[in-house]
């Protein structure tokens, strides 16, 4: 797989956020990038209009991660589009945060559903076509807090750590095809969702990181990158942290 050759890119939950931003990098990088949302399609056709602006290709399509069925038409219609599938980003994500004793069941299942079998749905369905084309590169976006725990979160930390599992023994399943599977673990990333953050609890976290800041959606997007291309080549079912050294 030559580096100048135009990939083709599947990032899902990239209406918005880290996932806007991965979408954004490799459209730059003039890759055809499939913009994958749920709700937005507004937002995801102008994610799909500053790809094209910046020369890489795009093209929005709906789909619930957590729908089996809709996840093989998501894939099925990039192959149609594009004629193959290169690069799959697994970035959709939710969180309904409780203490363990006030969760309902349907919250942690609806957590584990998008996280952990979003990621597996997309990845059933690419792994036929990458690997007859010997070649493909599967990043699973975790968390710091997969690795690290959280209170409040038993059900977004448990699908997290699930990714990192999955990584790691897929990566075992699907290196004699050259696909190699990796997983990203950002640390506290300025998004809509720390926004809204009270300053107080801002602080207690800014606290817990070397760098003093935030990361921003781009630092991830950079990493992402990073492990599509060929000077990634030999690292496989491994976990990158991008957390500005709150954790190692």
């Amino acid at each position: 797989m030559h580096e100048n050759r135009r990939r083709v890119v599947i990032v899902t939950g990239a209406s918005k956020g880290i996932g806007k931003a991965i979408a954004k990098t490799f459209g730059a990088n003039g890759d055809a990038v499939v913009v994958n949302y749920l709700e937005n399609p507004e937002n995801a056709e102008r994610v799909v209009e500053e790809i094209r602006e910046s020369g890489g290709e795009g093209l929005a399509i709906q789909a619930d991660v957590s729908d089996f069925e809709a996840t093989e038409a998501l894939v099925k219609q990039t192959l149609e589009t594009f004629g193959r599938v290169d690069v799959l980003i697994n970035n959709s994500g939710i969180n309904r945060d409780n203490l363990m004793l006030r969760m309902k069941e349907a919250d942690f299942d609806s957590v584990l559903d998008v996280n952990l079998k979003g990621a597996w749905n997309m990845i059933k369905h690419v792994t036929r076509p990458m690997f007859k084309q010997n070649y493909g590169r599967i990043i699973n976006i975790s968390s710091v807090v997969g690795l690290i725990g959280n209170p409040g979160q038993a059900n977004y930390v448990a699908s997290k750590a699930g990714l990192i599992g999955l990584t790691k023994s897929l990566a075992k399943e699907y290196g004699k095809k050259q696909v190699t599977i990796n997983a990203i673990a950002p640390g506290f990333i300025e998004t809509q969702m720390t926004k809204e953050l009270s300053e107080e609890i801002r602080k207690t976290y800014l606290e817990q990181i070397p760098l003093g800041h935030f990361g921003s959606p781009d630092d991830v997007a950079r990493a992402a990158l990073f492990l599509a291309s060929e000077d990634a080549g030999y690292i496989s079912g491994q976990t990158l942290g991008v957390n500005g050294g709150m954790f190692g």
